[in-house]
């Protein structure tokens, strides 16, 4: 343990981000320089907070199963090569879940039991960044070959953890990218302010270094069968995320000007990125209205805000959620509880309790506004309350109202299985229906976190490397595909 009670003697801090003044005016990442940067003055205050306990409950709030207590003590003593290696050891792609994860490590701290938890998340990418900046991550390349080759389709974070697991055990692995750069939603999905895209790209560098081949603009299923896939590579494995947006079926949808938000962030990141989008989705002075209250709606507000729209409202069906950890939610689950993303702090409003009703039509075939009504909930059921009818203008409506699944391409033409909720079925050892056709991230599991796709495509490494051997695998395997005991 670095200080036996640095839990007591020093505060909880985080880093501390760009005025919001300043940065609602450029694309950049909304902490100045970098967060470790930023965390810099306080980070080995922040280290000591660790308690190394006897049983760290961090360690199971992680779907990755993160070596907190180990890099917290290695953080505090300046080993920071040392840090690095214990994080590396979990974690492929730690500067992804220190920028993206909302950190259920910290909702399963001891010290959070009657105080504030560790700054795990900060630190976590603090020692990855530093890192970058001192050269300290290089290319780790196979010893030998195995010929066994490989298929990944879909490179965001499962596909690319599966693929550098694969490629370092010495297999041939092929990653396909239907979109024209690599990355999956963290690159076109996830706005410049809270992950820039260099941060992909220095990691994908090192991958290439290692070996792993990636292929873009080739769509599977169109560019090239999903059979004839099959027939080249002696495993596939399917990344494909679940893509599938929940629409909302209320008169007036067809209206111009409601779009999924997937439609819209796409743009706006090409547009932050110097490419040109002709007839892009823009906010510019006009109400927009973002139904659906999680991280894709905060993300849609934060680049809304960014574009100059007049007004943005964020609507949930559900009520506020409390600002403290409610008692149906104990310590070490994660809570449901009222979160302010750094998008929240730079304006626009969150309403709660409210439903759409229908959509208001300007005249010409636009939107024009949203009818609305307020919900209650009895017993676990929303019902309308009479009487609450209401209306809000909008120009813009972005719908950010979550995903059902995978696209049904792969599922058709492989004849594959699915669960009872659309997704892609597999075994313990994360194959479909198939043969040496495996599935990891949200295609197989629904609608997650990075943090549960990077498992997933380590456990779906394991299992793919004992398929090609025909014997166990040695790669690290997080979790077990049907573990949803830490779902959020």
């Amino acid at each position: 343990m670095s200080d036996p009670r640095g839990f007591m003697t020093y505060p909880r801090q985080v880093a501390d981000r760009r005025p919001v003044g300043e940065r609602v005016h450029d694309w950049h990442e909304v902490y100045p320089g970098s967060i470790e940067r930023a965390l810099r003055p306080i980070i080995d205050d922040q280290a000591a907070r660790c308690m190394d306990c006897g049983v760290p409950f961090c360690h199971q709030g992680c779907p990755l199963g993160n070596l907190m207590p180990e890099w917290q003590d290695l953080v505090w003593r300046d080993d920071w090569r040392g840090a690095l290696e214990r994080l590396h050891a979990t974690n492929n792609f730690p500067e992804f879940t220190g920028r993206l994860c909302p950190a259920p490590c910290e909702a399963a701290c001891v010290v959070g039991i009657s105080g504030d938890p560790v700054t795990i998340k900060n630190i976590e990418v603090s020692i990855v960044d530093k890192a970058w900046d001192d050269l300290r991550v290089t290319p780790q390349q196979p010893a030998w070959h195995s010929l066994k080759t490989v298929a990944v389709v879909g490179s965001g974070p499962a596909g690319l953890a599966a693929a550098q697991q694969l490629t370092r055990q010495g297999h041939t692995v092929v990653v396909y990218e239907r979109a024209d750069a690599v990355g999956g939603l963290m690159r076109y999905g996830i706005p410049e302010f809270k992950l820039e895209k260099h941060v992909i790209d220095r990691r994908l560098k090192q991958m290439v270094l290692e070996g792993t081949v990636f292929k873009t603009g080739v769509e599977i299923g169109r560019d090239l069968s999903w059979t004839e896939l099959r027939q080249r590579f002696e495993a596939v494995v399917l990344a494909i995320g679940s893509t599938r947006p929940r629409d909302l079926s209320v008169p007036g949808r067809e209206l111009a000007g409601i779009h999924q938000a997937m439609e819209y962030l796409p743009q706006a990141n090409r547009v932050a990125l110097g490419q040109t989008v002709p007839d892009q989705i823009r906010a510019d002075g006009l109400d927009v209205v973002i139904i659906g209250g999680g991280d894709t709606g905060a993300d849609c507000l934060g680049t809304a805000l960014r574009q100059g729209a007049r007004s943005v409202t964020q609507l949930e069906i559900m009520p506020q959620p409390p600002a403290n950890r409610p008692s149906s939610q104990p310590w070490p689950t994660y809570p449901m509880i009222y979160r302010v993303a750094s998008a929240h702090e730079e304006g626009g409003e969150r309403l709660y309790s409210l439903s759409t009703t229908s959509f208001v039509d300007d005249g010409s075939g636009r939107v024009a506004g949203l009818n609305l009504i307020e919900m209650t909930s009895q017993d676990g059921q929303l019902t309308p309350v009479p009487g609450t009818e209401r209306q809000l203008p909008a120009q813009l409506v972005l719908l950010a109202m979550g995903f059902l699944g995978p696209e049904r391409s792969a599922i058709d033409e492989l004849d594959l299985s699915t669960d009872a909720r659309g997704n892609i079925a597999r075994d313990d050892h994360y194959m479909t229906s198939a043969d040496g056709v495996f599935v990891c991230g949200d295609a197989g599991r629904g609608q997650s976190l990075i943090v549960w796709a990077i498992a997933e495509g380590r456990s779906t490494a394991n299992g793919v490397d004992s398929y090609l051997r025909d014997l166990p695998s040695w790669l690290p395997r997080p979790i077990n595909p049907t573990d949803r005991s830490l779902q959020l």
